[in-house]
């Protein structure tokens, strides 16, 4: 089997193939010693020696976490890797990390199995990091939040060192219906030892709990995936907002407001209300991913997630929302499908869109108000631009500006790519993950336009 790694031209051949590209650069490369199955998390630590640390979660439940040397990232070196709590059962699908905290999502296969929750991690210390054999070697505190109707955490949001924002259930969390089995969850991590529940809110109608059923029932989807909160993002720039992916509930803006009283210690919980939900199904196919905010152009990107192979769930796109009434968001516009979108449809695997770049307000993330990074599966990572039209108060124009398409990994049987997430630091170079057994991709954008 042939594979060339060439970084100072940029040149990616793996059996006998090459990338398809567009103003963007292979940088450096890493297969995660052949565990190369990324999930939805990863983050980049800079640390006092200048060193930068990348926390790379995994997809499926074998191996937890890998840990990347990134300080170089023409040749990105693993440091460690974890594995799952729970092999065969738990995946640590997710991550978010603040200073030396770091907190894993862990999910199981089906309800009532475990370990399923939050763990909180202490990365302060390299050589310790270097060191551990288990999730326990690293560990501050564990949030259960299994049950007999929870899998626990599939995402969570965290990155002010004080409140984790997760997609879970919980123990005593009853579902009206077995799909909808995870809503959003605000957790304490201001002593990081003893975490908390502090606020929940879910779609009325999910719970068989809830007073209005039964004429709040939601309505079930022809592609049924369930009213799930998946995606939650919270900002300084509106820390009393969330913006919440809810797959088939669409997007939601939630007015997360109380959580102030609990930060200055006068509730010891809230109740997240809900201020306006976007629904994009019907007509279109349903599965709301993320819920991106560009404060400063009053917009948010909204990404669908494909979940099926050979576009059997398409189309799944990314739509540009105009948000400045916030209890009113308006459908403006969607990023452009590749040229020849077709031909992913017969290449195999999943085809469409997944993941955004999170603008974490972080000294080692990207903060793009014109660009949107975003992950389509086997149509790799894509860069879009928004461009302004000379009439006033318009809706800007979305094009693609970039693309970078690895080919085929060793070991993934759909015998393609499947790119699963990406990440953008503050100098530029993307992070991106395949989902089945790629590895690790550190790309460089090289187009003339700002990716700013």
């Amino acid at each position: 089997m042939l594979i060339v790694l060439v970084f100072s031209c940029a040149t990616f051949v793996l059996a006998g193939e090459s990338a398809e590209q567009k103003n963007m650069l292979l940088v450096g490369y890493q297969n995660l010693d052949g565990h190369g199955d990324g999930g939805e998390g990863l983050a980049i630590q800079q640390r006092p020696d200048g060193r930068r640390i990348l926390y790379l979660a995994h997809e499926e439940k074998k191996i937890c976490l890998s840990i990347v040397d990134v300080t170089h990232p023409e040749l990105p070196t693993l440091i460690n890797q974890l594995p799952s709590p729970g092999p065969g059962i738990t995946r640590c699908n997710s991550l978010g990390l603040s200073g030396n905290f770091l907190a894993v999502a862990n999910q199981t296969v089906s309800a009532g199995q475990g370990p399923a929750g939050m763990w909180v991690l202490d990365v302060s210390d390299l050589t310790r990091i270097q060191n551990a054999r288990s999730m326990q070697d690293l560990e501050l505190s564990f949030f259960d939040t299994s049950g007999p109707n929870s899998r626990g955490v599939h995402w969570l949001w965290f990155v002010d060192g004080e409140f984790a924002h997760l997609s879970s259930g919980t123990r005593d969390s009853n579902p009206a219906n077995p799909k909808d089995d995870q809503f959003y969850l605000v957790v304490d991590l201001r002593e990081p030892r003893h975490p908390r529940e502090v606020g929940r809110w879910w779609l009325p109608g999910t719970q068989k709990s809830d007073d209005c059923l039964p004429s709040c029932l939601p309505k079930r989807h022809p592609l049924d995936d369930g009213y799930r909160v998946h995606n939650v993002q919270v900002y300084p720039e509106r820390p009393d907002r969330a913006y919440v992916g809810y797959m088939d509930g669409g997007q939601a803006i939630l007015d997360i407001s109380g959580l102030a009283d609990v930060r200055a210690g006068k509730a010891k919980s809230f109740s997240p209300r809900l201020v306006s939900r976007l629904r994009f199904s019907p007509p279109y196919p349903a599965w709301t991913h993320t819920a991106e905010p560009l404060f400063g152009r009053g917009l948010a990107v909204v990404s669908d997630e494909a979940v099926m192979d050979k576009c059997a769930d398409a189309p799944k796109l990314v739509w540009l929302v105009d948000i400045r009434d916030e209890t009113n968001p308006v459908i403006i516009g969607t990023a452009p499908l590749p040229e020849h979108a077709g031909d992913f449809c017969t290449k195999g695997g999943r085809f469409g869109a997944h993941n955004l770049h999170p603008n974490f307000p972080s000294s080692t993330s990207a903060h793009l108000k014109n660009t949107f990074v975003g992950t389509f599966f086997n149509a790799g990572v894509r860069i879009y631009r928004l461009v302004d039209v000379p009439v006033p108060h318009a809706p800007p124009q979305i094009k693609e500006i970039g693309f970078f398409v690895p080919p085929a990994p060793p070991g993934n049987p759909t015998r393609t790519i499947q790119i699963n997430h990406a990440i953008v630091d503050e100098k530029g170079l993307i992070y991106a993950t395949d989902r089945i057994s790629g590895g690790l991709y550190i790309l460089k954008y090289t187009g003339p336009e700002a990716l700013d």
